[in-house]
C-alpha cells in the first residue's frame, strides 16, 4: 500500500504541475496580446506615414497635375545640340530647370555702354523663354558682348544675345552663336497688328520651328514680320538708347542674307540681369 508520505509528495507533484502549466498557458496568452499589440501599432505607424508622405509631396501650393508638373508651373522642353553639331559661336553653360514658374513678373534690365535699357517680362505668357534668359543671365552669358546687328529698312530692329560678338574682331561674327540648347516658340502674336510694334523685345531664330535660343531683338518702330518670333516683353524704359544706335545706322554687312549689317555706333552689353519673380 502506498503510505501517507508518499501519496502527499504525488499530491505535491500534481500540484505543482498544474501550477506550471497555468503560467505557460498566462504567457502564451500574454505573447499572443502583446503579438497584436504590436501589429497594430507598425499598421499605425504605416498610415500614418502614407498619409504623411501624401501631404507632403501634394503642398497646397505644388499640387501635382495629371501630365506630373506642380501647378503653378510650366514643363519647358530644352533640346540640347548634339555636341558634334556645335561650332566656335556655341557657349555651353548647362540646361535650364524643366519646371518653371508661370505667373508673376520680372524686369530684365541690360546695363550698356550707352545706358540701361529695360523690359518687364510676363511669366503667364513666356514661363520657358523666361526661365531660359534667367538662366542664361545667372551664368553671364550676355556680360561684355555687342548687339551684332541693326536694320533700318523694312523692319526696325537691333539685334543682340550673340555670345561669339566678343572682343575687336566682334564685326567678324556670322550671327549664329547662342547657347547650347534650343526651346519652342511662346506667344507668337498670331492675332496682332502690327505683330510687332514699337517698344517690344522678341526672340530671334533660325526660321524653323524649335530654334530660339539666345538672341533677341528690341523693335524701335512698328515692323510688319511674320509673327514666328516670340514675344518676350515690353521695353519700359532706355528706348532712346535704341534709338541712338538706329539713327547712327549700320554698315550693311548682313545686307545680302537677313537684312541689315553691324551697327556704326556699338552697343556693348555690360551686363543683362533678370529679376526676381513678382507677384507670382
Amino acid at each position: 500500500m502506498t503510505s501517507t508520505r508518499e501519496r502527499q509528495r504525488a499530491a505535491a507533484r500534481a500540484r505543482l504541475e498544474r501550477e506550471m502549466a497555468e503560467r505557460a498557458t498566462k504567457a502564451r496568452k500574454r505573447r499572443q496580446t502583446q503579438a497584436i499589440v504590436g501589429a497594430a501599432a507598425v499598421l499605425v505607424l504605416v498610415v500614418a506615414g502614407t498619409v504623411w508622405l501624401a501631404t507632403s509631396l501634394g503642398g497646397d501650393d505644388k499640387k501635382q497635375n495629371a501630365a506630373g508638373t506642380a501647378e503653378g508651373y510650366a514643363q519647358c522642353a530644352y533640346t540640347e545640340v548634339p555636341k558634334e553639331g556645335r561650332t566656335k559661336q556655341i557657349k555651353d553653360v548647362g540646361l535650364p530647370s524643366v519646371q518653371q514658374d508661370n505667373k508673376g513678373t520680372q524686369t530684365m534690365t541690360i546695363d550698356t555702354n550707352l545706358g540701361a535699357i529695360t523690359a518687364k517680362i510676363d511669366r503667364s505668357k513666356v514661363p520657358c523663354t523666361a526661365g531660359s534668359f534667367t538662366h542664361l543671365a545667372s551664368k553671364g552669358f550676355f556680360d561684355n558682348t555687342k548687339c551684332h546687328r541693326l536694320v533700318t529698312q523694312g523692319i526696325q530692329v537691333l539685334q543682340c544675345g550673340d555670345p561669339s560678338a566678343t572682343g575687336n574682331g566682334w564685326r567678324e561674327t556670322d550671327g549664329t552663336g547662342g547657347p547650347s540648347y534650343n526651346l519652342a516658340e511662346e506667344n507668337l502674336p498670331t492675332d496682332k497688328r502690327p505683330p510687332y510694334p514699337e517698344g517690344v523685345i522678341a526672340m530671334a531664330n533660325s526660321g524653323q520651328p524649335g530654334s530660339t535660343g539666345s538672341q533677341f531683338f528690341i523693335v524701335y518702330g512698328d515692323s510688319q514680320l511674320d509673327p514666328n518670333y516670340t514675344v518676350l516683353g515690353t521695353i519700359t524704359g532706355g528706348m532712346d538708347v535704341v534709338k541712338q544706335v538706329a539713327t547712327a545706322g549700320d554698315d550693311g554687312a548682313f545686307a545680302q542674307q537677313a537684312g541689315g549689317g553691324h551697327p556704326k555706333k556699338e552697343i556693348v552689353i555690360k551686363k543683362l540681369a533678370m529679376s526676381d519673380i513678382q507677384g507670382g
